[in-house]
C-alpha cells in the first residue's frame, strides 16, 4: 500500500505514511489490493486511513472480521470518508456493521413496522424509554441509511422516507411508554363520544415541516403539534384532567427526545408551529384546534398544513383533524406575497437572507443552500403555492412531499415538462448537498463551508448519479446553474400571482407601478434595501380612499416600509371589524402610533395582527396596574391583562420615546402586579387543595416573595426571566408544607403554557443550595447559609434584591439583615474584589462569543460587576431598591467614582439597555448580539436613537458599541487590576 502516497493526494502525507505502514502489517495481500482500490476512489483518503488505523488499534478482532469481508471493508471506507460523527460511532460499535453484513437489509427500504420491531428489540423492556438508548438507536439506524444513500442503494425520496419512518417510530414508542407510565399513576383519560358513550380519549402527534412531508433530513428539527380528543379526566386514584394528562405527555415526550446524552440528542423538537406559536398551549383539544384554524389562523399557518400528517398516536383522531382543515387550506383567497413574508418570519430567515445578498454567489461566505434565492425553500414554497392555487379544483395535487407534488403538478399540466425537469433536478441536487453537509457532524446546517478543501471534499461526496466535476469549482458551477433556473421559474410563476403596488411618492391610480419582491431581502443585489418602499396595493388604496380616507392619508404620510407587509395583513383583519376601522380612521394619533409599532416592532406587530382590538391600548397612558391586577379572578384574565399592559408600556417606549429606565421601571411594576395577583390566586387555590395544618390558620401575606436580578433592580424587560425566592418567617415554620404548595402554584400560574400564552419565565435557582435546596426556606436557614456556606457570588447577588409580594415590610427587614451578613463577609474583608473579577472573567469565557453585548469583553457585565464591587464598599447603608442609574449616582456621592467615570457609566448603561430593549422589540426575546441584517440593524439604530436623545455620537451603531466596549473594559481594569 506504500505507493498510495504517490497515487493519492493525501493532505498529511507524513501521518498517512505512518498509518498505512501500521495497517499493512494486518492486511493480507488480497485485502491490501481491495483497500488500495477503495482508498484511491475515496473522497477523503486521510480520514479513511486514520479511521481504519484507529479501529485496528481499538477493536483489533472486529477490524479483522470486517476487513476480511469484501462488503465490510467497503462499508468501513464509506463511513470513514463521509461522516466524522458516524466514524466515531463505528469505532465504538463495530458490531453495528457486522450486524448489517449478516442481516442483508441494506438493499431494501425499512417501513415503520420494520423500525418498530427493531426499536422494541433494542430497548429490551417495558419501562419508560431511556433517552440515551433512543439516541443510540437513532445513530445506529442512520449509519445504515447513510450506507444505502452513499452506495446508491436508495433514491433521495427513499432516503428521506426512511429517515421519517425512523422518527415516526421513535415518537410512537416513546409516546406509548410515557402514556402508559402516566396511566399507572393517574388512570386512563376518558372522553364522551357523540352517542354519549364513555370512551378512551385519543392523542395524536401531528408532524409538520420536513417530517410532515416524509422528507426528513439527517439532522432536521422535527416540527410537531399535539392534539387530544376532548375534555374529561382520568380514572385513577389520583385523577387529573385530560388536558393536564396530555400536557404532561407532550412535555415529557419533548424533553425525552431533546435531552443531550453521551450519544447526542435524539431529535431537536420544535413546537413553534402549533396554534399561537410559543404563546400557545403545548397541547390542544380537537375542538380548540379546529376553531383556531377556522377563525384565527394566519395564511402561512394554513399553507404550512399542506405537509401535516399523523406521525404517532391516534391515527383516526389525527385524520379527523386533517380532514377538517383541508378545505381551509385550498379555499383561501391567496395573497402570495403575504404568505411568503409570514413564512419568512416564522422561519426567522430575514437576517440570513440579508447576509446571502451581500455575498457573491460562487464562493460566498456562509452561503445557505436552503435560504438562498433559488434554494430549497424557494422550490418548496413554489410547489405549495401552486398546490393551494389549484388544489381546490384538482385534489390530485394535494400531497405533502415536494417531489411527488411536483410530479402531480406535471400530471395535470400545471407545470410544463421543462419546468418540472429543472425544478426536480435542482431539488434533488440541493437536498443531496444538504444531506452531505448534515451527516458529516450530525449538525443541522445548510451553509457551505468556507475552507476550499472542505468544499472540494463536499464535491467528492456528492452522489455519482449526479454529473458533477468533483472539485470546488465544479460544485459551484452546477450549484449556480440550478439556482438560476429555479429563480427564473420562481419569478415567472410566483411573482405573476402578486398584486401590483403603487410607488411611494403618490398613492394615486396614475402613479407608476412596480412589482414588489416577496420579502425586501429578495431585491436585486444592485438595489439598496432601503429603496424598496412598497405602498398599498391598488385595491387596498381604493378601499382606504373610499372607506377610511383619514387613515389612508396617515398611511401615505407615514413612510411605512419595513412593516408594510405585516400592516397590510393587519388591515385585512381590521376590515372585518368596522368599529376598529372607524377608530383608526377617526383618530389620526392612534393610526400613526399603530403604524409606528408595525414599522419598529415585528413582535408586537404579530400580536396586533392576532388581536387587532388591542390597538386601543396604543393611546392609553400607562397607569398603576396593581389595583386592577388584584381584582383578576383567574389565570386567563391575568394573561390577558399582562399582554394588554405590556403592549401599552412598550408602545409608549416606541411611540412616545419614553426614557429606557422609565420603561424598565414600568415593566417591573407590571411584573410585580402579576406576581402579587398570582400570589393571591395561588393562596386561595392552595387552601382548597392542600389546606393548612392548623385548623385556625389564616393564610394571607405571611410568605415573602423576593425578586433578584433585573426584576430586583426594577430593570425587568420584555421576555426577561424573573429570579424569585420564597422565604417564610420563622414564626410560620409549622406551615412550611402549605406555603411550599402555594409557592409551586405561584410559579405554575406565571409560567404555564395556555391558550392566552405565557407570562414570563421564573427562575428559582438563586435560593440556598440551588436546585437541591427546598423551594421555600425559613429566614433562619437563609441566615445560616449566608453566614457559613454561601459563595461570594451568591451573597453579592442578593445586593440586587427587593420584596415583590407577600409581607413586604418584613421582607425589607430580612434583606437588611442579610445584607449585613454579606457586608461583613465581602465588603469589609476585601474578598469581593478577587471573587468578582474571577467570576466576571469566567462569564466572559463562557458567554462572550455567544452573547457579546452582555458577556463579552467590555459588555454590560463589566459595568454590573464594577458597580457591585463599588457598592460593597458602602454596603453598610441599606437601600430598598436601586436601579443602575441610582447605583451610579449613590456610588459617586460616596466618593468611589469620579464625575467623568460616573457620567460615562450612565451613558454606557443607558446605551446597553437601549440596545437590549430594541432587540427584544424586534424579536420578542433576548438577543446577545447586534443583528447582521441591514434592515434589522436600521430599525434598531432608529429605536436606540429615540431612547438616547443626548448622544452626540453619530457613528454607526456597531462602531459606537465597539468604542463603548473598549472604554468600559478600561474602567473595569482600573478597578480590578
Amino acid at each position: 500500500m506504500e505507493h498510495l502516497l504517490i497515487a493519492v493526494p493525501f493532505r498529511d502525507p507524513a501521518r498517512s505514511r505512518q498509518e498505512i505502514s501500521h495497517l499493512t502489517k494486518y492486511l493480507s495481500p488480497g485485502v491490501s489490493a481491495r483497500a488500495e482500490r477503495l482508498l484511491a476512489a475515496s473522497p477523503d483518503p486521510d480520514a479513511t486511513v486514520a479511521g481504519l488505523a484507529s479501529l485496528e488499534q481499538r477493536q483489533p478482532a472486529a477490524f479483522q472480521r470486517l476487513v476480511n469481508s469484501t462488503a465490510g471493508l467497503k462499508y468501513m471506507v464509506t463511513v470513514f470518508s463521509h461522516s466524522r460523527f458516524l466514524s466515531g460511532e463505528l469505532l465504538q460499535h463495530p458490531e453495528w456493521l457486522e450486524q448489517l453484513l449478516s442481516s442483508g437489509s441494506l438493499h431494501r427500504m425499512l417501513s415503520r413496522e420494520d423500525y418498530r420491531y427493531r426499536l422494541e428489540r433494542f430497548i429490551q423492556g417495558g419501562g419508560a424509554p431511556d433517552p440515551l438508548v433512543l439516541a443510540q438507536f437513532r445513530r445506529q439506524q442512520i449509519l445504515r441509511i447513510l450506507l444505502r444513500d452513499v452506495l446508491a442503494f436508495s433514491t433521495l425520496p427513499e432516503t428521506t422516507e426512511e429517515l421519517s419512518n425512523l422518527a415516526d417510530i421513535i415518537l410512537e414508542i416513546a409516546y406509548q411508554r410515557i402514556a402508559k407510565d402516566l396511566e399507572s399513576r393517574h388512570g386512563k383519560p376518558l372522553d364522551v363520544d357523540a352517542a354519549g358513550k364513555i370512551v378512551d380519549c385519543g392523542f395524536a402527534v401531528i408532524a409538520l415541516g420536513k417530517l410532515g412531508g416524509a422528507e426528513l433530513n439527517y439532522s432536521s428539527d422535527i416540527d410537531l403539534m399535539f392534539i387530544y380528543r376532548g375534555n374529561g379526566q382520568t380514572t385513577g386514584p389520583s385523577p387529573i384532567s385530560n388536558k393536564e394528562f396530555y400536557k404532561k405527555v407532550a412535555n415529557q415526550l419533548t424533553d425525552l427526545l431533546s435531552i443531550y446524552t453521551a450519544e447526542g440528542l435524539c431529535y431537536r423538537v420544535d413546537l413553534r408551529l402549533r396554534p399561537d406559536g410559543r404563546l400557545g398551549e403545548v397541547c390542544l383539544s380537537l375542538d380548540g384546534t379546529k376553531a383556531y384554524y377556522q377563525k384565527r389562523a394566519r395564511d402561512w399557518e394554513l399553507q404550512m398544513l399542506i405537509k401535516a400528517r399523523v406521525a404517532a398516536g391516534d391515527q383516526q383522531l389525527g385524520r379527523e383533524f386533517l380532514d377538517s382543515v383541508e378545505p381551509l387550506i385550498y379555499s383561501t383567497t391567496l395573497d402570495f406575497s403575504a404568505v411568503e413574508v409570514m413564512s419568512a418570519t416564522r422561519e426567522r430567515i430575514n437576517e440570513k437572507m440579508a447576509e446571502k445578498l451581500a455575498a457573491k454567489r460562487g464562493g460566498s461566505i456562509g452561503f445557505d443552500v436552503k435560504l438562498a434565492r433559488g434554494g430549497i425553500r424557494d422550490i418548496e414554497f413554489l410547489v405549495q403555492c401552486l398546490q393551494r392555487l389549484h388544489g381546490g379544483r384538482v385534489p390530485w395535487v394535494r400531497h405533502g412531499g415536494t417531489l411527488l407534488a411536483l410530479s402531480r403538478l406535471l400530471d395535470k399540466d400545471l407545470l410544463s415538462e421543462s419546468e418540472y425537469g429543472r425544478l426536480a433536478s435542482a431539488y434533488q441536487f440541493l437536498r443531496n448537498l444538504e444531506h452531505r453537509l448534515q451527516y458529516d457532524e450530525d449538525r443541522q446546517t445548510h451553509t457551505l463551508p468556507v475552507d476550499p478543501h472542505q468544499m472540494t471534499l463536499l464535491a467528492r461526496r456528492m452522489p455519482s448519479t449526479i454529473a458533477l466535476e468533483p472539485s470546488r469549482e465544479g460544485l459551484f458551477r452546477q450549484l449556480n446553474a440550478h439556482l438560476e433556473e429555479v429563480m427564473e421559474i420562481y419569478d415567472r410563476v410566483i411573482h405573476s400571482q402578486k398584486p401590483l403596488y403603487y410607488g411611494p411618492a403618490t398613492m394615486s391610480a396614475s402613479a407608476s407601478r412596480y412589482e414588489a419582491a416577496a420579502i425586501p431581502e429578495y431585491a436585486d443585489d444592485a438595489q439598496p434595501l432601503t429603496a424598496l418602499t412598497p405602498a398599498p396595493s391598488s385595491n387596498l388604496t381604493r378601499f382606504l380612499d373610499q372607506k377610511a380616507p383619514a387613515l389612508a392619508a396617515v398611511l401615505a404620510a407615514s413612510g411605512l416600509r419595513r412593516g408594510f407587509r405585516s400592516f397590510e395583513h393587519f388591515l385585512e383583519r381590521v376590515f372585518a371589524v368596522p368599529e376598529l376601522l372607524n377608530k383608526l380612521n377617526s383618530d389620526p394619533l392612534l393610526a400613526a402610533n399603530t403604524i409606528d409599532v408595525f414599522e419598529h416592532s415585528p413582535f408586537f406587530a404579530e400580536q396586533l395582527i392576532r388581536w387587532p382590538e388591542m390597538i386601543e391600548e396604543l393611546h392609553q397612558a400607562s397607569v398603576d396596574c396593581t389595583a386592577e391586577a388584584a381584582e383578576l379572578a383567574n389565570a386567563g384574565d391575568l394573561r390577558r391583562f399582562f399582554r394588554r399592559e405590556m403592549l401599552r408600556i412598550q408602545s409608549e417606549s416606541i411611540c412616545l420615546r419614553a426614557p429606557i429606565f422609565e420603561t424598565l421601571s414600568r415593566t417591573s411594576a407590571l411584573a410585580d402586579a402579576v406576581i402579587g395577583a398570582a400570589y393571591r390566586l395561588a393562596v386561595g387555590q392552595t387552601v382548597e387543595q392542600h389546606p393548612p395544618a392548623g385548623p385556625d390558620y389564616q393564610p394571607q401575606d405571611q410568605m415573602m416573595v423576593i425578586a433578584l436580578g433585573r426584576l430586583g433592580m426594577r430593570e425587568f424587560d420584555l421576555a426577561s426571566d424573573a429570579d424569585l425566592i420564597f422565604v417564610l418567617p420563622d414564626r410560620e415554620s409549622a406551615e412550611l408544607s402549605f406555603w411550599t404548595h402555594a409557592a409551586e402554584r405561584i410559579v405554575d400560574l406565571i409560567t404555564a403554557y395556555t391558550g392566552e400564552g405565557t407570562l414570563f419565565a421564573v427562575d428559582t435557582r438563586l435560593r440556598p443550595n440551588g436546585r437541591e435546596g427546598a423551594l421555600v426556606q425559613s429566614e433562619e436557614s437563609y441566615k445560616e447559609y449566608f453566614a457559613s456556606k454561601a459563595e461570594a457570588w451568591e451573597g453579592i447577588s442578593y445586593m440586587k434584591a427587593r420584596a415583590v409580594a407577600g409581607d413586604a415590610e418584613h421582607s425589607t427587614e430580612f434583606l437588611n439583615k442579610l445584607q449585613e451578613v454579606d457586608w461583613r463577609h465581602y465588603g469589609q474583608s476585601g474578598r469581593s474584589k478577587k471573587d468578582l473579577r474571577q467570576m466576571r472573567i469566567r462569564l466572559e469565557k463562557e458567554q462572550g462569543s455567544s452573547n457579546p453585548l452582555k458577556g463579552g469583553r467590555g459588555g454590560y457585565y463589566d459595568i454590573d460587576f464594577s458597580l457591585m464591587y463599588l457598592r460593597l464598599k458602602s454596603a453598610g447603608i441599606f437601600f430598598k431598591v436601586l436601579n443602575t442609574p441610582q447605583r451610579i449616582d449613590i456610588i459617586e456621592k460616596m466618593g468611589h467614582l469620579d464625575r467623568a467615570d460616573a457620567e460615562f457609566l450612565q451613558d454606557a448603561a443607558t446605551f446597553y439597555r437601549a440596545v437590549d430593549h430594541g432587540l427584544r422589540l424586534l424579536s420578542g426575546h433576548a438577543e446577545g448580539k447586534l443583528p447582521n441584517s441591514d434592515s434589522q440593524l436600521e430599525t434598531l439604530t432608529e429605536l436606540v436613537a429615540r431612547w438616547t436623545p443626548d448622544r452626540r455620537d453619530t457613528q454607526p451603531l456597531k462602531t459606537e458599541l465597539a468604542a463603548i466596549q473598549v472604554r468600559t473594559r478600561e474602567l473595569f481594569d482600573r478597578l480590578f487590576g
